[in-house]
């Protein structure tokens, strides 16, 4: 079986993996308080490519680490995303109404609640690195996988990069100003996504993380511009947002650096 043939194979096994222990990570919107519970849950639950947890289990599958070892910094990334979209949503940020095809988490409950919601993911992330019993690894290893993915999301991270993001509004940037912007705002997680899974097996190494590193950086990149070309020209139905919300905010993208022809 070809790679790709595989990969197709595997990815609805690890996304059915993935939402029954996200519903098992996630408190119940039963469980006070409620309304911050339930925001939680509508954020993190349902419709998603489930692209950063994939990468977790790609990566630690191919150096034969368990499955179950593997739910564990898959849910904790996927938390950490689910967070940074909501707070790129709100007024202040993106000011997006829609995000995977229903409204954003401030539109669907309010403001207060979705920031509070997005606090409450990020924090999420971590106590299940920490404290899940199934993990199987060290506390030496913990302790890692803790600081990669808090390097992913502070200032030299997904903070930084849109921070950037919005201080770039409605001015063009350099190619390589572009690149820095997106490593940091989109690949830094990506790029944690590879090395969290890698770093679940015995056998990783300095010189191994450090091509799984190179690779994920270029992944994280070639997934950002494929994100410029369908916010141009994808169906919104199929997006899951409204088309075209980069050029109408003057933001810079691939294709209004390089063009649509090039």
């Amino acid at each position: 079986m070809g790679n790709t043939d595989t990969l197709k194979h595997r990815w609805p096994i690890w996304v059915e993996r993935l939402e029954d222990k996200l519903n098992l990570v996630l408190p119940s919107g039963e469980q006070t308080p409620e309304y911050l519970h339930q925001a939680m849950r509508y954020a993190v639950l349902g419709p998603g490519k489930r692209f950063r947890a994939a990468l977790v289990y790609a990566t630690g599958e191919s150096l034969g680490v368990d499955l179950n070892i593997l739910d564990v910094p898959a849910c904790a990334v996927e938390l950490v995303h689910a967070f940074s979209l909501i707070h790129d949503d709100l007024p202040a940020m993106d000011d997006d109404a829609f995000r995977r095809g229903k409204p954003s988490c401030h539109l669907a409950f309010d403001e207060a609640t979705a920031i509070l919601a997005g606090d409450a993911l990020q924090t999420l992330a971590f106590e299940s690195i920490a404290d899940d019993p199934h993990i199987g690894i060290s506390d030496t290893t913990r302790l890692r996988m803790i600081t990669i993915l808090a390097q992913a999301v502070g200032s030299r991270g997904m903070a930084g990069g849109q921070t950037i993001d919005l201080q770039s509004t409605d001015q063009a940037l350099s190619e390589d100003a572009l690149k820095t912007l997106h490593q940091m705002k989109t690949g830094a997680l990506i790029s944690a996504s590879v090395i969290l899974g890698a770093m679940a097996s015995a056998s990783s190494n300095p010189k191994s993380l450090d091509a799984l590193q190179r690779y994920a950086e270029a992944v994280g990149l070639g997934f950002q511009i494929a994100d410029d070309i369908l916010d141009e020209v994808s169906d919104p139905a199929l997006l899951g947002k409204p088309q075209g919300a980069d050029k109408r905010r003057g933001k810079s993208t691939y294709l209004s650096l390089l063009g649509e022809s090039t």
